[in-house]
């Protein structure tokens, strides 16, 4: 059974996820710590609760989400999965990270596990599903788990609200089709948790998102 940690990080307010099951073992998704002391509290909740961090997941690669790529891959040994299609959004990080404020963003090794869609992503006894949503970011995916009916959505759909796609590779038709098509056909009940902000659930937003349900 899949239990989650919510972290909130950054002056984005950006939210990180640890996954872990009764093996302990877990993995770390779009872990946005920058500060030391946002590094620690992670450090601090994995340590305490005996887990053994696995892989390193990303939904998408924006500045925000990835802040603490390589602090997770060199504190932990472990290697960042992406899709394929995210890597340019990754490796941009590095020229603009400066001029949001992050002067000490040191960007991580470059990837060579490339997530794919349609495949699933192991820890411990558990799985999460893998589904590409496009249109906030290129290679945007999404991990979906069904036993315990949540997926951690990163920034594609909020509570009453979408992710911009006013970014390089975003596109506003590309991200309601994606939701509509690949988020939207999961179970009502299902649990959303987004990149930033509150859970919300799918059968909520089919129902009140301004931006779907015209």
């Amino acid at each position: 059974m899949i239990s989650i940690k919510k972290f909130t990080f950054n002056p984005f307010q950006e939210n990180t996820y640890v996954l872990f099951d009764e093996t302990k073992e877990c993995v770390i998704i779009d872990p946005g710590c920058y500060e030391s002391h946002e590094e620690e509290e992670l450090d601090k909740f994995i340590t305490d609760n005996e887990l053994k961090p696995v892989k390193l997941i990303s939904t998408h690669s924006h500045i925000d989400h990835v802040l603490g790529n390589k602090f997770v891959m060199e504190k932990y040994g472990v290697n960042l999965h992406v899709h394929t299609k995210d890597l340019d959004t990754l490796m941009a990080v590095v020229t603009y990270a400066a001029n949001y404020g992050f002067m000490e963003y040191k960007p991580c090794a470059e990837p060579t596990n490339f997530i794919k869609e349609g495949e699933e992503l192991t820890f411990g006894d558990s799985k999460l599903e893998v589904r590409f949503v496009p249109g906030h970011a290129p290679g945007h995916v999404v991990f979906i788990a069904k036993e315990e009916k949540f997926v951690v959505n990163g920034d594609c759909l909020f509570y009453g609200s979408i992710g911009r796609t006013d970014l390089p590779g975003g596109d506003h038709a590309t991200l309601l089709e994606s939701i509509r098509q690949q988020l939207f056909t999961l179970p009502d009940d299902f649990v959303v948790y987004c990149g930033h902000g509150p859970e919300t659930q799918i059968g909520f937003e089919k129902q009140n998102n301004p931006f779907l349900n015209s």
